[in-house]
């Protein structure tokens, strides 16, 4: 069976969002959906999608900020939403490397007709994994680079991490005090390079990460268990 592309729809008008998505959903894709550009770089850490289409303005990092590092980090492809008319605003999203643009307000079918030309243009290649931009996340004796995929002491010395244990770590420090089941975490720590999830319980996967981590693993002040609920990220989390 032929795997459906996968679009990453990123807009922080709700209704917007949800109106392409569903469409896009309807036409066969697979689809997902960001507000954010922080969400959009969360949502990436688990799975690359085929194509994006951001909306130019949003509040925080904008969508041709956004669209500079994306296309730093690879080659996926990128179409924009843009409600600017100035012709200026939409060559600087083509020169910083979109590959496509929209203005609002459009047609579905438009959007949709430009990104199976874009998808064929870009000859259905698997887009290399996203690297998120280096960030830094300071928690109780540790700092977490999440671009170097490093784990720092306070003695300067990194501590080795294994993909899964990575993926594992970054998604429980963007949900810091958040109550994530197994089956979520299975769903979020299993990227398309990583059958070491699939191999091994998720609770085995916290356990090693425990022993890096903890204090005392045998009892956990970092990583707690919510039992028939599953685990939670009990540290403070500065992001730096």
């Amino acid at each position: 069976m032929e795997r459906q592309p996968h679009i990453a729809v990123v807009d922080d008008h709700r209704d917007i969002r949800q109106l392409v998505c569903r469409y896009l959903r309807e036409q066969g894709y697979r689809v997902s959906e960001a507000d954010s550009a922080v969400s959009l770089e969360r949502l990436m850490l688990q799975a690359t999608p085929d194509l994006i289409v951001l909306d130019i303005m949003m509040p925080g990092e904008d969508g041709l900020s956004l669209c500079r590092r994306l296309r730093a980090s690879g080659e996926i492809p990128i179409i924009l939403l843009t409600a600017l008319t100035e012709d200026v605003d939409r060559i600087a999203g083509l020169e910083l490397g979109a590959d496509d643009y929209l203005p609002k307000p459009f047609n579905p079918r438009e959007l949709l007709a430009r990104i199976r030309a874009v998808l064929r243009r870009a000859g259905g290649a698997s887009p290399s994994r996203y690297v998120p931009r280096a960030r830094q996340f300071k928690f109780d004796r540790w700092t977490f680079d999440v671009g170097r995929r490093e784990l720092i002491g306070k003695d300067n010395v990194a501590v080795p991490l294994s993909t899964a244990e990575f993926r594992l770590l970054s998604v429980l420090i963007e949900s810091p005090r958040h109550v994530l089941t197994r089956d979520q975490l299975l769903d979020l720590t299993a990227g398309k390079d990583t059958a070491e999830v699939f191999d091994r319980a998720i609770d085995n996967l916290v356990s090693r990460l425990r022993r890096k981590i903890e204090v005392d693993p045998r009892n956990p002040k970092l990583i707690r268990t919510h039992y028939g609920g599953g685990y939670s990220f009990a540290a403070d989390v500065e992001a730096v």
